[in-house]
């Protein structure tokens, strides 16, 4: 099947046009997604006499460092408490902050000797992880072992902030010797309101666990103060910090069903291809609706958007997301009651349509395109934004705003200093591939240099410093009582001790080695009230947790 090239200039037309006559008033500092939930928090709230139900902003890049979950209030069984801790704890003069924590005493057996279960918040405000307090993996295990459950938040998340503003200097104090410095301080400080006995490490056994970089930081406690962490549960912990992340996408793209990957390699392909013709460049755009942006970074960028849903999927509905099949389903979709062109392998000439001057794309590319207009570039629109104020990046001037409320640059600051994690194309360009080779590592790191000019007192590296992160046993790290549990297909498994790279080794109780089939990103951090109700392979991670935890603390010796 052809596409006109009358047919094809009409479509573009009308996009164009589409996008111009629904360009409102701009907003500063509205230059990325964060910016863009941002505003359309700030839209809702300003319409209160209309009630308005946002879509959901999955269009965030989901990794260690970025949150946009808008949780519930905690429950009032777990109200927030506040430990003082010294902003540098190698210059107490400095001053102190109150880091926030919750506590759940509910399985609590006064007298037992039971552990304490520490959940880190990791790069997040801590009330994200309330429901893993509540149901999740620290409910389980004060259960299982008659403990006490605590979700710790890290510095300069959520309320446990230090410092009256996010310029470089204030956040020189934000790293991974600071952090765990407090958790240990915490550990052996901390005096729980309504528990009269000492629960401080080592009186009493401590078990840590977190998830993804929190993961990663619960690895690193165990090895830096194993007198104070007994046992520690480190999921999705991505210990092997890296320049380059490239291989996240590769994941999605092995794991992704094959006709859907087949799908965006050809469609990243092909655009990369038709942003190289310079006649055909401002069509191509338009028909994604982004004729207004203006790098090609950034356009291809945008086309990335989607695979980030991947991170999204959980085994619990309530709590997952189906965006990234959604997407799929999208661009297989037959178009033009063309109903028998999806089965026909990519590349047939019934596939094609026409462009101009012979040029012919795939019919799944106009899917893709429809996708984006609908569910990227109606967002700014609806937003009042244009999609250079959503989705350009080259604006230096759009990242120097060093508020509290401008979150993202936390943990993007402990990118930029100590743990890279840069999303590229492949280093092979013959690599398959599902992004763009736009995609480079200076585009990536030019954040770092944008939203951090040098301070007085501290300057962010021209690359992280990303062996503060590996020193500390990166793929081989191990030792007794520490538990890896990954998921098979998680975007973030290449940087975990279960990453092809790493050497393979033996699941023992001692030293725990754990892959949960079909597993994205910490599948084992949350739970259901009833773990009866929880499926087969998610009871079993969970079964397996207790009954290590419930060996290790055999060994305890007060």
């Amino acid at each position: 099947m052809r596409l006109s090239t009358s047919f094809v200039s009409l479509l573009l037309a009308s996009t164009v046009t589409n996008a111009l006559t629904s360009r409102r008033p701009l907003s500063p500092q509205t230059v990325n997604l964060w910016r863009l939930e941002a505003r359309e928090k700030a839209l809702a709230a300003s319409r209160v006499a209309t009630p308005l139900v946002l879509q959901v902003a999955a269009n965030a890049r989901y990794s260690p460092g970025l949150s946009t979950s808008s949780p519930e209030e905690p429950p009032p069984e777990f109200p927030e408490q506040y430990f003082t801790q010294p902003i540098d704890h190698h210059d107490p003069t400095v001053g102190t902050f109150g880091q926030r924590y919750w506590v759940n005493t509910r399985h609590y057996i006064p007298g037992s000797g039971g552990p304490v279960i520490v959940l880190d918040g990791g790069e997040t405000s801590g009330e994200d992880r309330i429901p893993f307090l509540d149901t999740g993996i620290v409910d389980i295990l004060a259960n299982a072992t008659g403990g006490v459950g605590v979700v710790l938040e890290h510095r300069y998340y959520g309320k446990s902030v230090p410092v009256s503003d996010l310029s470089t200097d204030n956040l020189r104090w934000l790293n991974n010797d600071q952090a765990a410095a407090d958790s240990a301080n915490f550990m052996v400080n901390v005096k729980f309101p309504g528990i009269e006995e000492n629960l401080t490490s080592p009186n009493v056994p401590w078990i840590y666990y977190g998830g993804s970089y929190a993961g990663a930081r619960s690895a690193h406690m165990k090895m830096l103060y194993p007198e104070l962490v007994f046992g520690a549960i480190a999921s999705s912990a991505v210990t092997h910090a890296t320049l380059s992340n490239w291989e996240y996408y590769d994941i999605i793209r092995q794991a992704a069903d094959r006709n859907c990957s087949a799908h965006i390699e050809n469609a990243v392909k092909t655009v990369d291809g038709l942003l190289e013709v310079p006649f055909l460049k401002p069509y191509i755009k338009a028909l994604f609706g982004l004729q207004h942006l203006i790098h090609d970074d950034d356009f291809m960028s945008v086309l990335e958007l989607p695979l980030s849903f991947w991170q999204a999927k959980n085994w619990d509905p309530a709590v997952g997301s189906t965006d990234f099949d959604e997407f799929c389903d999208t661009l297989k979709k037959p178009i033009f009651g063309a109903t028998n062109i999806a089965s026909l392998p990519i590349g047939h000439e019934d596939r094609l349509f026409s462009l101009f001057d012979g040029y012919k794309i795939d019919f799944s590319i106009l899917n893709y395109a429809k996708h984006i207009r609908e569910n990227q570039v109606k967002r700014c629109l609806d937003a009042e934004m244009t999609v250079e104020e959503c989705f350009g990046t080259h604006n230096d001037t759009a990242f120097l705003d060093t508020s509290l409320d401008q979150e993202w640059r936390l943990w993007t600051f402990q990118v930029c200093t100590e743990w890279g994690y840069f999303s590229t194309a492949p280093p092979d360009p013959e690599h398959p591939r599902i992004v763009s080779k736009l995609m480079t590592m200076d585009y990536a790191t030019k954040i770092c240099r944008q939203a951090y000019p040098p301070g007085k007192y501290f300057t962010v590296p021209p690359l992280p410093n990303i062996t503060v992160v590996n020193a500390l046993g990166d793929f081989a790290i191990a030792t007794d009582k520490l538990a890896f549990i990954d998921g098979d297909v998680d975007p973030w498994k290449p940087c975990t001790p279960h990453s092809e790279y790493a050497e393979d080794r033996e699941d023992t109780i001692l030293r725990p080695f754990k892959l949960i089939p079909g597993g994205v990103h910490h599948y084992d951090q949350n739970g259901l009230r009833d773990i009866t109700d929880e499926p087969p392979h998610i009871q079993k991670i969970h079964y397996e947790i207790v009954n290590f935890v419930l060996e290790w603390l055999k060994d305890f010796k007060a």
